[in-house]
């Protein structure tokens, strides 16, 4: 017979595993539109502001429905809004490769980012409910790789299928994809049944809204919306911007950002020990982030060869990825008991803000013929990160004092 701690070790894994894998195809669909905007701009005759605009959709409608998803979570629970929303991504790819004119790449759009909406939200508040407390860092550590891993195959599959094929077809094959997931899922259902959903007869009718007016929420917000700017920065224009700095042709710099992905998904398991049993994690956030910052100033400077460049984009993905889990338990301890799905939607809205405006603002700078200040931006951000992150870290420990006191 298996010991108690080896069946929770199972448990766990297996838990941390489907989770981690449903946010993984999240974040692939991120990036389907981008991978293809080179056969997108002929076939329908669009300006890069037209296909750009396809991203933006994507993100002000998932981070308005990610807002709302929280309480949907905690209203009807995790499990089943977490089927939806991957049902919704392999819909919006079936709309997106029948798309004949403009308008139907825009529905497409709305409905992939309101699929994504619901990860976030539902994905923490299964990984509190249905993982030990003592693996809780190594299952946000996975969860945040799992996106990486997700951002990182997506261009490569769907620049892939479509050389081989067509576009269209990359799209049919894409919707396979969380078909395949949304399969996997409902058999292991089970695993991520979720808590019994609590009703309090005496909550006042404006009680699911309280946790707003709390300040660290506010402040979490913060933290993403200015992380999220500076990895739209990377994302959309750190491939040109090292070109245009280092002289390095496009296929070094592609991998630049290549390994920026890789080292970053390295770091969030290094990360995962180090918030492991750890109540301070802004001090964790603040060290990642002042040396990411740094980093990113040295490479503004276009001062070192190309070969150091690809090594320092490596360098920022591997201390902003050591962030990533004590980000998440952050707010975990952040949150009031019971709405971990409202915090966590509210919150990660801040990322898809943020990475909805990232494009647009450092547009603007390559435009401008200054490239190292993509660079300086993506830093300022990051210093900015640790402004917020230290607030959030003392606000709760001053809670947790008052509460004890008050006990």
């Amino acid at each position: 017979m298996a010991s108690p701690d080896n069946a929770t070790l199972r448990s766990d894994a297996r838990v941390i595993g489907l989770v981690g894998l449903a946010h993984g195809i999240s974040h692939f669909y991120h990036v389907i539109l981008a991978a293809l905007f080179p056969w997108l701009i002929p076939q329908f005759n669009l300006t890069h502001v037209e296909v750009g605009l396809l991203m933006t959709v994507f993100f002000i409608v998932s981070g308005i429905g990610q807002a709302l998803a929280g309480f949907v979570v905690d209203r009807f629970g995790a499990r089943a809004v977490l089927f939806s929303g991957v049902g919704l991504l392999g819909v919006s790819a079936l709309v997106l490769s029948g798309a004949q004119h403009y308008p139907v790449l825009i529905a497409g759009a709305m409905l992939a980012g309101l699929g994504n909406s619901v990860f976030h939200p539902a994905d923490y508040t299964l990984l509190n409910q249905r993982v030990s407390q003592a693996r809780m860092a190594h299952a946000f550590s996975v969860h945040g790789i799992s996106g990486n891993i997700g951002w990182a195959l997506s261009p490569l599959f769907m620049t892939a299928v479509t050389t081989m094929t067509d576009w269209r077809t990359a799209l049919l094959w894409a919707a396979a994809l969380p078909f395949t997931v949304l399969a996997i899922l409902v058999l292991n259902r089970h695993a991520l049944r979720p808590n019994p959903i609590v009703r309090h007869a005496h909550a006042k009718s404006g009680g699911s809204l309280d946790f707003l007016r709390l300040k660290s929420v506010w402040m979490c917000f913060a933290f993403f919306f200015v992380t999220a700017l500076a990895l739209g920065g990377i994302q959309s224009f750190a491939s040109p911007a090292l070109v245009s700095l280092y002289g390095m042709s496009l296929a070094m710099a592609t991998s630049s950002y290549t390994a920026y992905m890789g080292a970053s998904a390295v770091g969030m398991v290094l990360g995962g020990f180090l918030a492991a049993g750890r109540k301070d994690h802004d001090k964790t956030i603040a060290f990642a982030f002042t040396l990411a910052a740094l980093l990113a100033v040295v490479l503004a400077s276009g001062a070192v060869p190309a070969w150091l460049a690809f090594v320092l984009m490596g360098a920022i993905g591997f201390a902003a990825g050591i962030a990533g889990p004590s980000r998440d338990l952050m707010i975990k301890a952040a949150a009031p008991a019971n709405a971990t799905g409202r915090v966590f939607g509210v919150v990660y809205s801040g990322l898809d803000s943020g990475l909805s405006m990232a494009p647009l603002l450092f547009g603007a700078l390559m435009d401008a013929g200054r490239p190292g200040w993509l660079f300086i931006g993506i830093g300022i951000f990051q210093a900015m990160a640790i402004a917020t992150a230290v607030g959030v870290g003392g606000n709760t420990r001053a809670v947790r004092l008052q509460n004890a006191s008050a006990q």
